[in-house]
């Protein structure tokens, strides 16, 4: 058993290591947009452009690996991503032609697709009372892991960098983060295991087909999980990729460290307080206490519903805090958007084990992919040329939200709650067959 535990733990810490590094790498151009803008005559709207496709290989990356996880376990699929992820962020450190950078940064920017791989290789070693906080705290430093890319990139490969390979400190920086990622690819293979035990991990790939797949696809749970992660991590992928622009160009503020370090602010809350998300997920469940009565019994479910509520309307702050003209307003209310990403996101995936608990990659995959979409669609919001300033898109942003909310009200009801793991919106018979359904 004492094995068992300190192998659990070290999974956690391994998985978390990985996650936040793969973040750090993921979001690693945020900081230098200014300098890359410069260097290959970007205008702003082209740079809205490049902080969305930082997500569009995400969706079907992650839930293609993972599925893969789950059919040959989180070590494997978590040390090759990292690995092909560190030679083209080499490569993008030498290329001269934007078109070359631009689509060696999209490979680059699968680095995100790792998070799904943590949350199986983690679900594989922790009991399902524990899974809030231990997903929380895997996610939440992970996700720091944009924070520390706009704290220390821009620091470490400031503006006047001069190294022995490069003299531009963005080139520096994608070169030296590649190194470190074949390196963490090579350690995570090393000392990873799989599950916890040999019948865990069977159970778990028993049931990696394309059949069972669509089966837990397409359950009402996934789904409206799904759509919550589109709202709380998508949103999230976009302001990461977004508010140090936003802090530069809205308010003149020419000093890149400066703007990234309140941009930093923002990750930080969506990262280290996720954590807090998961454990009170954890805790309404574990004393059964109710605390939205119209969501009776569904513990899990009325938290959930409160941090996508408190989105909503910080995200409306938000623009307000904008239009006030106040650089200060806008920092602290992009913190309490950081906070409501980080509450929601942690409810969201202490649901999906606990409710998914041997398809756990592929249900994470679903989820976790589906909500990156969040991130491609919200920076072109932010940054669209009709808008009247930069700070009306926020606004847009939350209203496109209110539909989500409106679905996690029907799902999160005591009467589908109930069997949101097993009723969706296919139905499917018992030899695997699949037809379009309202109900099971």
């Amino acid at each position: 058993m004492g094995l068992i535990k300190m192998t659990k733990y070290r999974t956690l810490l391994l998985a978390t290591i990985g996650f936040n590094f793969s973040f750090l790498i993921w979001f690693s151009f945020a900081p230098f947009t200014g300098p890359m803008a410069e260097e290959f005559g970007l205008t702003t709207a082209e740079i809205g452009i490049l902080a969305s496709s930082a997500i569009w290989m995400a969706p079907f990356g992650r839930m293609l690996t993972g599925w893969l996880s789950d059919k040959f376990g989180a070590p494997a699929i978590f040390a090759i991503v990292l690995a092909y992820v560190g030679v083209f962020s080499i490569g993008s450190a030498f290329a001269q032609d934007y078109s070359v950078f631009f689509v060696l940064r999209l490979i680059v920017a699968t680095a995100g697709i790792t998070f799904v791989i943590g949350i199986q290789h983690v679900a594989e070693w922790f009991e399902e009372e524990n899974l809030g906080l231990a997903e929380g705290i895997y996610a939440g430093v992970g996700n720091a892991g944009a924070a520390g890319g706009a704290l220390i990139l821009p620091r470490v490969f400031g503006t006047d960098w001069s190294g022995p390979l490069f003299s531009t400190n963005w080139r520096a920086a994608f070169f030296y983060t590649g190194i470190v990622s074949i390196l963490l690819a090579i350690a995570y293979y090393t000392l990873g295991e799989a599950a916890k035990s040999e019948a865990k991990r069977q159970a778990t790939k028993e049931n990696t087909n394309f059949k069972g797949w669509l089966h837990t696809a397409t359950r009402y749970g996934t789904v409206v999980l799904a759509a919550a992660y589109i709202m709380s991590f998508g949103l999230e992928l976009s302001m990461n990729g977004w508010l140090a622009t936003y802090y530069r160009e809205a308010f003149n503020q020419d000093n890149l460290v400066i703007a990234s370090t309140f941009a930093a602010t923002f990750s930080i809350a969506a990262g280290l307080l996720r954590p807090f998300g998961g454990y009170g997920s954890d805790l309404l469940a574990r004393k059964e206490k109710n605390i939205l009565p119209f969501f009776e019994g569904q513990y899990r479910e009325q938290w959930t519903f409160l941090g996508l509520c408190f989105i909503v309307v910080m995200m409306f702050a938000m623009t307000l805090a904008g239009l006030s003209g106040v650089l200060m307003n806008a920092v602290v209310v992009g913190f309490l958007v950081g906070t409501g990403c980080a509450w929601a996101e942690g409810a969201i995936f202490a649901q999906v084990p606990a409710m998914f608990p041997n398809d756990s990659g592929s249900v994470a995959g679903v989820v976790g992919g589906v909500g990156t979409v969040g991130g491609i669609v919200y920076p072109l919001f932010y940054s669209a040329p009709w808008l009247s300033n930069l700070h009306i898109g926020y606004s847009v942003t939350a209203l496109t939200m209110l539909p989500i909310v409106a679905l996690s009200a029907w799902v999160f009801r005591p009467e589908i709650a109930k069997i949101a793991n097993t009723a969706g919106f296919v139905r499917s018979t018992q030899e695997g067959t699949t037809v379009a359904s309202g109900d099971d």
